[in-house]
C-alpha cells in the first residue's frame, strides 16, 4: 500500500459535551483573549476563511501533514490509498481535521468526495491552511471549512501526503492530535486539550459580563470605567451576576 509506512496513528480524544456546548457558544475571538492570558498568544491559526459563513466549528482535532512535492516521493507515497484518504477514511463523530499545507494557497488540499466523506462520518469540520478544490461544491455539502484559498488545482501540484495524526504546524500554529479547534466567522484558534475545561469556563463566564456590559452601554453610558467594569460598575456587575 503506498504510503502506508508514512501513518502515525494518534491517540483519539473525545470532548465532553458540555464543554462542548460552552465553546459553540461563545466567541472564537474571547477565547483567543483567554488563551492570551493564560501565556498562549499566538493560537490563531493566521489566513484561514470560513467557506460557509455563520457556521461554528468546534472538535478535538486529527491532523494531517503534506511535504513539498518532490517526484520520487510523490511516486512513492502520492498514489494509491495514501495519507490523505486514510485521514478521511478514519475521522468520526465530532473530529476536526486540520491540515498542515505550509501555507500554499496555489493548490487544493481536498474537494468535494472528501469533504462529503467527512460529513457522512459526522466530521466537525476541515481546517487547511492551503486551498480548497470544488469550493461551491463543498459549500453546499454544509460542513464547516477554514482555508486560505480557494483552487481548482489537484493536491499532487505542490504536495506529498506524508502522515497523519502526529504534531503539524497549521498557519503558524503548532497542533495536537486532541488539541480542541474552535472556528467562527472571525477565524479558528487551538485550545492546547489540558487547558480546555479552564478555557471554556473562563471564556463563558467573560461571554456574561460583555453581554452586560453591552447593555449598559446601548443604555447609554460611557465606556470609561465600563469597559471591563471598575469601582461601582464592577460593583453592579458582581451583584448581577450573583442574582443570574
Amino acid at each position: 500500500m503506498n504510503g502506508g509506512n508514512r501513518v502515525v496513528k494518534g491517540t483519539r480524544a473525545t470532548l465532553d459535551a458540555e464543554v462542548r456546548d460552552r465553546l459553540r457558544h461563545t466567541a472564537v475571538a474571547t477565547i483567543s483573549a483567554e488563551l492570551r492570558r493564560r501565556g498562549y498568544p499566538d493560537m490563531s491559526i493566521d489566513g484561514v476563511h470560513s467557506r460557509l459563513p455563520g457556521s461554528k466549528l468546534v472538535g478535538p482535532a486529527r491532523t494531517l501533514r503534506f511535504v513539498a512535492y518532490r517526484p520520487d516521493l510523490s511516486h512513492e507515497y502520492g498514489s494509491g490509498y495514501h495519507a490523505q484518504k486514510q485521514a478521511f477514511d478514519d475521522l468520526r463523530a465530532g473530529d476536526v481535521l486540520v491540515i498542515e499545507a505550509r501555507r500554499d494557497p496555489s493548490t487544493g488540499t481536498f474537494g468535494d468526495v472528501l469533504a462529503l466523506r467527512a460529513k457522512v462520518l459526522g466530521a466537525a469540520g476541515i481546517v487547511s491552511d492551503g486551498g480548497v478544490r470544488d469550493s461551491a461544491a463543498v459549500a453546499g455539502i454544509g460542513l464547516p471549512t477554514f482555508t486560505q484559498s480557494v483552487h481548482p488545482a489537484v493536491l499532487g501540484r505542490r504536495h506529498v501526503p506524508w502522515e497523519t495524526d502526529t504534531t503539524i504546524t497549521c498557519g503558524g500554529v503548532a497542533v495536537q492530535p486532541g488539541d480542541i479547534v474552535v472556528g467562527d466567522d472571525d477565524g479558528v484558534v487551538v485550545i492546547p486539550a489540558h487547558l480546555v475545561e479552564e478555557v471554556a469556563d473562563a471564556a463563558a463566564d467573560q461571554e456574561k459580563q460583555d453581554a452586560w456590559v453591552a447593555q449598559r452601554i446601548a443604555e447609554g453610558n460611557a465606556v470609561e470605567g465600563l469597559f471591563p467594569p471598575t469601582g461601582r460598575w464592577k460593583e453592579e456587575f458582581d451583584r448581577w451576576r450573583e442574582s443570574h
